[in-house]
């Protein structure tokens, strides 16, 4: 989904002011040396326009000439036990001056580039949402996303400080995730081996995801579906060695949501049938809701066919309330999609049920809900959803 907004004007001011742009000397640091932030502001950046001549492994790295990118991975695990655990890891990138500016002032310590990185653990049996966010400059190589456009030939790695994805061989087939944080003195971690089943799906024309109307108002958006997963998980002091499937989400654009979008609902889903699916809306001040930004199945040879927004529809089977921010969350879903799309004889329908309902992230710069789903119905299978604008309307904050 577009999570560009997850980069709030908040969190941005914040980093940026503190240190994205400070020269780091030993010293005292420069206040001359941090530029100001032209929230709102595109020129000077590439933008999402026409259908991309896609290179990979390339593309698996940074695009620094737009403003904003994000790598989103999300999966559930099932340990030898049989405990189930969802996961999420992401790193978020944002640039602060356009490349020609940001090449006049950018040193080993200064950086235009801010990144932040989201890290959760579902623990279903144990009933506990865990999850940590880091924020870092891209500078002194304490964040930052390879290859890039200065280093086309380095092999794809995404990281900020010690939480990092990266591949084990040059075509990026293979990758590992390590991270591990605590809350409240309890710990949690992931190492995990993720394998490609899928070559990647282009999400709308040829990887050109519009999001509105409105020319440039749009991302380059890719999928990579299916990653077979396998690893350890820590929680409290134990580990668990585990196996699943991991969906992976990469755009980079230079837009905002339209004046009218609150927020949106997002579904990465595993059919059990070998099929992926990924279906979303985004909602609409005052009501209603836009199903045309996303809609692609995946088929289990890898190819891939392009849902219309007619062709399948999202309806909320319940609700629940956070207790940390008091937004009334949908809590379960119907998808349906039709029989005369996705080369199907008969009307998909599946029940999307929450594994655990307390699945927020909350207490940082942004709440929203992402969290591990099972699918029930015409198929089983299971996968993730993302809910933002629930807390706050997103709208505006660029």
């Amino acid at each position: 989904m577009w999570r560009l907004v997850m980069l709030g004007a908040v969190a941005l001011t914040v980093m940026i002011f503190g240190f994205s742009l400070v020269e780091v000397g030993g010293g005292d640091v420069n206040a001359s040396a941090v530029v100001e932030v032209r929230a709102g502001d595109t020129s000077g950046y590439t933008r999402a326009i026409d259908p991309r001549d896609w290179q990979f492994p390339r593309d698996f790295g940074a695009h620094a000439d737009y403003q904003t990118e994000w790598w989103y991975y999300t999966g559930n695990l099932t340990a030898e036990d049989g405990r189930r655990f969802g996961y999420q890891f992401t790193v978020f990138r944002r640039a602060v001056l356009p490349p020609d500016e940001a090449a006049e002032t950018e040193s080993e310590w200064r950086s235009a580039q801010v990144y932040m990185a989201h890290f959760t653990l579902s623990d279903i049996e144990g009933q506990r949402f865990y999850h940590d966010q880091r924020y870092s400059r891209g500078g002194a190589d304490l964040a930052g996303a390879l290859p890039d456009n200065a280093a086309p030939g380095e092999r794809y790695r995404v990281w900020l400080e010690d939480w990092q994805v990266m591949a084990l061989d040059e075509s990026a087939e293979t990758l590992r995730i390590t991270a591990a944080s605590a809350i409240d003195g309890a710990p949690f971690a992931v190492d995990l081996a993720l394998v490609t089943a899928k070559a990647p799906a282009l999400q709308g024309d040829n990887g050109l995801s519009q999001k509105s109307e409105d020319i440039g108002n749009a991302s380059y958006y890719y999928s990579r579906s299916r990653l077979i997963t396998e690893g350890t998980i820590r929680v409290g002091g134990e580990t668990f060695s585990v196996s699943g499937r991991t969906w992976m989400d990469h755009e980079f654009s230079t837009s905002a949501l339209g004046p009218d979008a609150e927020g949106w609902d997002w579904f990465g889903l595993h059919l059990d049938n070998g099929v992926d699916l990924v279906v979303g809306q985004i909602r609409l001040i005052g009501g209603g809701a836009r199903t045309s930004y996303t809609g692609t199945v995946v088929y289990e040879d890898g190819s891939t066919y392009h849902l219309a927004p007619e062709d399948y529809s999202i309806e909320a089977t319940g609700t629940w309330e956070s207790p940390h921010t008091g937004a009334v969350y949908p809590a379960g879903w119907i998808i349906t999609i039709t029989a005369e799309s996705a080369r199907m004889e008969d009307d998909l329908v599946i029940e999307l049920t929450p594994l655990l309902a307390d699945q927020e992230l909350h207490g940082g710069d942004i709440a929203y809900w992402e969290g591990a789903v099972a699918i029930t119905g015409d198929v089983t299978g299971s996968g993730y959803a993302e809910l933002t604008g629930y807390v706050d309307t997103l709208t505006g904050r660029f």
